[in-house]
């Protein structure tokens, strides 16, 4: 993904752990998968991470410098 840094800039730092960075789209940044506007962006810091879902989502992924990044969209 060669426009990351310009993409984090435009959203809104959530949660930071050992294991992911999130991120929350309050402007309706174009998913760069689907280009449909995302909710959140999990950004996955280790090979092997579990998340647990609260509610329905659809889910996008690419993969920037060999990090899982976890596009996600609300019903």
């Amino acid at each position: 993904m060669e426009d990351f840094e310009q993409l984090v800039s435009s959203l809104t730092p959530r949660e930071e752990n050992d294991e992911i960075k999130l991120y929350q789209n309050t402007v309706s940044v174009a998913c760069p998968v689907c280009e449909e506007p995302f909710d959140d962006l999990v950004v996955c810091k280790n090979d092997e991470t579990s998340l647990e879902q609260i509610e329905p989502l659809d889910i996008c992924v690419t993969v920037h410098e060999g990090s899982p990044l976890l596009f996600t969209h609300k019903h």
